[in-house]
């Protein structure tokens, strides 16, 4: 290795960082009328779907939106409590001694939004097509099914072909999801789901409407109404904020947030994500199949001042965020060094170098021109190459046609991709590949943890990318907001316990 740097994982560190993205950055005050049940909840986003079909159609938007206020599956995840699995269509849930063997007990009363009864044949029949069906988001997190039966009408049993402790974790995604069987819905312009929210009106470019579900099985949603406000221009979402056209803005520009906050009816939250933002080499081409370079590119980079400069980020430094299993505290295995920078790229006959960064335009032009201020400042020559996402996909993710790239990779437990030489980053490491293996097989959620911080540490030292921060993104939640999330927001948004004030 030309460096290891072990870091131990650090319960208090940990604590820390989930205590003080949860907390807000002023002091306004808290609602001080009662909840309204009849009030309308409206929310600024920046992303809009495409379209609603959630089986088919990609974009973190539609999970964002749909998952758990219109779509459930037989367990979700709660991003305020570290993302722990929790019940939604099951009750509860056994597994057998070997990891094989998953039996779901269903919830009773539940109702689709046309009225009808779920199902257990419902529930095989979603998931088996789920399984089957490649053109379903996320049908390989299935593939390891052997079986999916229903010995009764509130029994679910799903067989898996070899042990997968992420198994549970992959239900709470769209291969999860419940719909009808049969139904003839166009999911691309309707839905029918099982959720607290139905989809009352879509206006679209402009605005997603919610309108409770009173057949819901649960707890009734505490408002009425919900309104999803696209507003992508920064500058018009503060101005929705300030003329109280919005209750909550998501993901607001620090430079603006004086703004907001000057009304005095707004408090301003962080929470954590799993918002990676990864600088990917290309670790199939020359020079970057030299670690030495990889390495080099690392300590060019002052990963501090960088989110200084970025604001709503914090560091990462590794293939982890602090919300998945295997997080260990790396932010301190790379530390700014250009004179060492200098001579590792010396040593790799790599002097003068010229790289391209392709990176799509969805992103402010900040990183970029940071980036290549720092690589200049070794001799390194970086061309940026701004592309749309389309462009990106097939360049980057599809044809690996790149040298460095970056977006920000915002799922949840998706170390695999550094387990899987395929991938765009053409990262190839037997050693991780086992460990990775055996972290999926164990049965033992500590073992299994131990296991990918094992080969995360691994991945960090032979510098297979580089984690320039871990995106933490501002939300200003109106004084008459009561109970909003906080944490993983830009992947899921669920909003049934959202409450506004009559005052």
């Amino acid at each position: 290795m030309l460096r290891r740097t072990a870091l131990a994982t650090s319960a208090l560190l940990i604590s820390a960082l989930l205590l003080t993205s949860c907390t807000g950055s002023d002091t306004a005050p808290g609602p001080t009328g009662e909840a309204d049940p009849n009030a309308t909840l409206t929310v600024r986003l920046s992303l809009e779907p495409s379209n609603l079909d959630i089986r088919h159609t990609s974009g973190a938007a539609l999970e964002q939106a749909l998952v758990d206020n219109v779509y459930q599956g037989l367990v979700t995840r709660n991003g305020d409590e570290n993302n722990a699995i929790v019940p939604a269509l099951a009750t509860e849930w056994n597994v057998s001694p070997d990891g094989l063997t998953y039996t779901f007990t269903l919830r009773q009363g539940v109702t689709f939004h046309d009225g009808s009864a779920l199902t257990a044949d419902d529930v095989v029949t979603s998931l088996q097509t789920a399984k089957d069906d490649a053109t379903v988001q996320n049908s390989t997190d299935l593939a390891n099914v052997a079986s999916i039966s229903s010995p009764d009408a509130s029994t679910v049993v799903v067989t898996l072909a070899k042990p997968n402790i992420d198994f549970l974790f992959a239900l709470t995604g769209r291969a999860g999801l419940i719909f009808k069987n049969g139904d003839t819905t166009n999911l691309q312009t309707a839905e029918n789901g099982t959720g607290p929210f139905r989809v009352a009106s879509w206006n679209t470019g402009q605005s997603l409407t919610f309108a409770r579900y009173d057949g819901y099985w649960g707890d009734k949603a505490g408002v009425a109404e919900v309104v999803l406000d696209y507003i992508p221009d920064q500058s018009a979402a503060t101005n929705a904020a300030v003329s109280g056209d919005v209750d909550v803005a998501l993901e607001i520009d620090p430079d603006l947030q004086g703004q907001i906050e000057g009304t005095g009816n707004f408090t301003i939250e962080s929470g954590l994500t799993t918002d990676k933002g990864t600088l990917a080499f290309n670790n199939q081409r020359a020079p970057l199949n030299d670690q030495r370079v990889r390495e080099a590119l690392r300590l060019a980079v002052d990963h501090n001042a960088l989110v200084e400069t970025l604001v709503t980020a914090q560091p990462l430094n590794g293939p982890i965020p602090p919300l998945d299993p295997g997080y260990e505290d790396l932010t301190g295995s790379v530390s700014y060094n250009p004179d060492r920078a200098r001579e590792l790229l010396a040593e790799a006959g790599a002097e003068n170098l010229n790289l391209s960064l392709t990176i799509p335009n969805v992103y402010p032009s900040t990183l970029a021109t940071f980036l290549v201020s720092s690589y200049a400042d070794v001799g390194v020559t970086l061309q940026v190459k701004q592309v749309d996402f389309s462009t990106w996909l097939t360049d980057v993710y599809t044809n690996h046609d790149y040298d460095l790239s970056f977006v920000r990779h915002v799922e949840a437990r998706d170390f695999g991709n550094w387990a899987d030489p395929t991938y765009y980053f053409g990262f190839d490491n037997a050693e991780v590949q086992r460990l990775y293996a055996e972290a999926l097989a164990s049965t033992d959620d500590q073992q299994s943890s131990d296991l990918l911080a094992e080969a995360a540490q691994i991945v960090d030292d032979q510098d297979a990318a580089d984690w320039l921060f871990l995106s933490a993104p501002r939300t200003a939640v109106g004084t008459n907001v009561s109970n909003f999330p906080k944490n993983s927001l830009n992947v899921r948004l669920p909003l049934a316990g959202v409450t506004v004030s009559s005052e």
